[in-house]
């Protein structure tokens, strides 16, 4: 790989594909009114689930293009997956029902499992240690300012050639991706260290996992964590446009929001070996909860509207930090017991977190009744669940021989 791509040349790629998941999901948000008013006039609310449906098809492809690309190699998956989004992006741009719509969503979803997935494979087969790390750091830094522009691109694109174009756009980042990709690396696992893809295996590890208390209870905290994030995804222009009249600004927002946001991880990092991953998670819900009941209370009184925005995109900002201090954190409680299936377990936890979080968010979005109790009342709900789910994760722990 080293004759061929450097190293910057490869961290750029990999932020790339990384970058796919956030690029579908984010420019597609500006759309959502003049789809919802030409596909869905009757129930405008509908094209919230544009969202849901690509997070549910790319929950249920993170299951498999892991063990699959083990077992055939990384850019045969990638490729496929690119496949699969393309196509399925062409149907969406072509559809003139909001149904159609969202079916190609879901399989666009699962061909952008197997970019977002394989690539950390990737990573892992060609470097390992503190260089690991130091790449997917790095990689992971470039990745967290797509979602700040990704709706100001959409935004952008709208204006230029109007909401169907964006799904023209997939299609060309897809080409990028999979050319660059094709042309400059080669594939990073060699035959011999391939394995065979066997369905029981998986299903073996589901219930390995579901048996471990702590496991367990991670994967379902980490769900509602998700829940709250794509919860707050779907409603948030919404809210923008229709209780602060300012879609116009809501790309700019939203990009400054996801920006501040970004420092969760660099906090989380000076925290959490002296604190530890459970407390941060159980902190961080903590604090979600009482800042939510503060929104709650505060909106309910007599605000000027400016003041009412603002408190808004606070509480928008702290749901959004909330998600990255919590994520990773998670993960790594759920990975610690499983080192033994750890690319197996990690499909299978993003999998199920990622497809139960769709589900439980695009009711909840549906609600929306032209103000915020639908998503304040779901993300305290969601929160307090996790957070005491958590507190029981503790006594668990505290029981068990150290």
């Amino acid at each position: 790989m080293a004759d061929r791509m450097s190293k910057a040349e490869f961290i750029a790629l990999i932020a790339m594909m990384f970058a796919t998941i956030a690029f579908s999901i984010d420019s597609m948000l500006p759309a959502l009114p003049e789809i919802g008013a030409q596909l869905s006039p009757d129930d405008v609310n509908r094209a919230q689930l544009i969202l849901t449906s690509f997070v549910l098809g790319m929950g249920i492809g993170t299951f498999f293009t892991g063990p699959i690309s083990d077992a055939v190699g990384r850019k045969p998956v990638i490729y496929a997956g690119a496949v699969l989004y393309i196509i399925a992006s062409a149907v969406a741009w072509a559809s003139s029902s909001l149904e159609m719509v969202l079916a190609a969503r879901v399989v666009q979803g699962l061909g952008a499992a197997g970019p977002r997935v394989v690539a950390m494979a990737v990573i892992r087969d060609l470097y390992s240690g503190r260089e690991m790390a130091r790449i997917i750091s790095i990689a992971m830094m470039i990745f967290t300012l797509i979602p700040a522009a990704a709706p100001m691109l959409g935004a952008g694109v709208i204006a230029i050639a109007g909401w169907r174009s964006i799904f023209v756009s997939f299609i060309l980042f897809a080409l990028i991706v999979i050319l660059w990709m094709g042309i400059r690396l080669p594939e990073s696992l060699a035959r011999e260290n391939r394995r065979p893809f066997r369905l029981p295996l998986m299903v073996s590890a589901v219930k390995e996992m579901f048996a471990h208390p702590t496991v367990r209870l991670s994967i379902l905290v980490q769900t509602l964590c998700m829940g709250v994030l794509f919860t707050m995804l779907t409603m948030v222009q919404p809210v923008y446009d229709i209780i602060h009249d300012r879609a116009d600004s809501f790309p700019f927002w939203f990009g400054f929001i996801a920006l501040v946001s970004g420092s969760a991880s660099l906090l989380n990092a000076a925290l959490v070996v002296r604190v530890g991953m459970r407390r941060m998670v159980t902190w961080a819900l903590g604090g979600q909860i009482l800042i939510t009941s503060a929104v709650i209370s505060v909106s309910m009184m007599n605000l000027s509207p400016e003041a009412d925005f603002a408190l808004f995109v606070f509480w928008q900002t702290t749901v959004f930090f909330m998600a990255g201090v919590t994520m990773g954190n998670l993960n790594a409680i759920a990975m610690e017991p499983m080192g033994h299936i750890a690319g197996m377990a990690a499909s299978v936890i993003g999998s199920i977190a990622t497809v139960l979080a769709a589900v439980i968010a695009a009711p909840v979005g549906l609600l929306f009744d032209g103000s915020l109790t639908p998503l304040t009342t779901g993300i305290l709900t969601m929160c307090v669940i996790g957070f005491g789910l958590m507190v029981h994760m503790g006594r668990i722990e505290n029981r068990l021989p150290a």
